[in-house]
């Protein structure tokens, strides 16, 4: 019998009629450049137009990260330090991404004229069924932050079949009370909509110490040529509905849920009642140290750990290399008693704020996490 004989074979592209190697190549290149770049799209809904703007391609079995981003700030202001950030590179190769604009706050978005009707945020939440039909998307995992958390929370409430996971960054899932809205209306005699806005994003602490980043987005929100559109937006988001959430009852998020908020943030006793009010074997709770108002764009690094883990509970990226944070993880899980009498008995995570990771806990219990 004649001796086998190992023969390698490569692999290769076909190339289209009449199409030579360096063409290709320059394809190929030209194609790689408009998916780091990312396609905008528009889409008409009931509520007028949306648009967004995708990133990388559809994962088979795989959800989108779909996000939506706060009031006074755009898709790239709101999310670009946390996208760009180098260990969040392996996430975004193995998801879609679809960054929301809010209606009006895309850049170089024209002013609404005098008297424009801004959709309210559930009217914002009912566009995203237009933009998942569009791309052909059947299910995705939503990163939103202050308004954009809330409404991709409206929308997981009304299509729960459609979201796989929410990652919800200073949520207030409550109402304007009449206290809340005398306040308003005192801080707008005194203080313009830029300096209202920046009170919602930032901590007193961070304005008052005006940083570099303070002094970044004061000037993006200050100068906006769109400026008249945010202030719909503004408006909208103070005249939000009360999600109406309940533990145990039949108005609740029905898949994973992870909340973020900085240490001492402006809506921190917000997301700590958001959290007494979801699924405890649903929900991870991650409390930041040293983050302030915005820790998508102060501590990227620690978000993108959290994140990665959040992903893998859900059953992706089961090989993910937790690199930089887990190689200095202190973390200490002792049992803790609840912030306040409405809140039910939960484990807390103390970690040091070197450490910052999320490490996966027993099920039935929501994860407190300082770090």
């Amino acid at each position: 019998m004649a001796e086998l004989q190992e023969v390698q074979i490569t692999e290769e592209k076909p190339l289209l009629p009449g199409q030579t190697p360096e063409v290709a190549k320059e394809a190929e290149l030209a194609a790689g450049i408009l998916l780091d770049q990312g396609q905008t799209h528009s889409v008409e809904t009931p509520y007028g137009s949306v648009t967004f703007t995708v990133y990388g391609t559809p994962k088979p079995k795989r959800p989108a990260i779909l996000t939506y981003h706060d009031v006074g700030l755009n898709y790239k202001s709101c999310f670009q330090p946390l996208f760009q950030f180098g260990d969040m590179q392996e996430i975004i190769q193995n998801f879609v991404r679809v960054h929301v604009d809010a209606p009006g706050m895309e850049e170089g978005a024209p002013v609404f004229p005098l008297g424009y009707q801004y959709p309210s945020l559930d009217q914002l939440a009912d566009m995203i069924p237009c933009i998942l039909q569009y791309l052909n998307f059947s299910t995705i995992i939503g990163v939103g932050v202050g308004a954009g958390a809330y409404i991709l929370s409206r929308y997981a409430l009304t299509h729960p079949d459609t979201v796989e996971g929410l990652v919800l960054i200073n949520i207030d899932p409550n109402a304007k009370g009449w206290m809340d809205w005398a306040a308003h209306k005192l801080t707008g005699l005194t203080s313009s909509i830029p300096e209202m806005i920046l009170g919602h994003l930032f901590s007193q602490e961070e304005l008052s110490g005006n940083s570099e980043l303070i002094q970044k987005y004061r000037n993006i929100i200050t100068h906006a040529p769109n400026l008249e559109n945010i202030e719909l937006y503004w408006n909208s988001y103070n005249n939000r509905r009360d999600l109406n959430l309940e533990r145990g009852g039949a108005v609740t998020l029905k898949c994973p849920v992870m909340l973020v908020v900085g240490d001492q943030a402006p809506h921190e006793d917000a997301v700590v009642e958001c959290n007494s009010k979801l699924d405890p074997t649903q929900t991870s709770f991650l409390k930041m140290a040293d983050s302030g108002g915005q820790p998508q764009l102060t501590q990227p690094g620690k978000l993108t750990e959290a994140f990665k883990y959040f992903l893998q509970g859900m059953g992706y990226m089961a090989s993910s290399c937790m690199t930089r944070l887990s190689r200095s993880r202190t973390a200490s899980l002792t049992s803790a008693a609840s912030i306040d009498g409405n809140r039910s008995r939960s484990r807390t995570l103390s970690q040091s704020s070197e450490s910052g990771t999320l490490p996966s806990g027993p099920p039935g219990h929501t994860m407190e996490v300082s770090c």
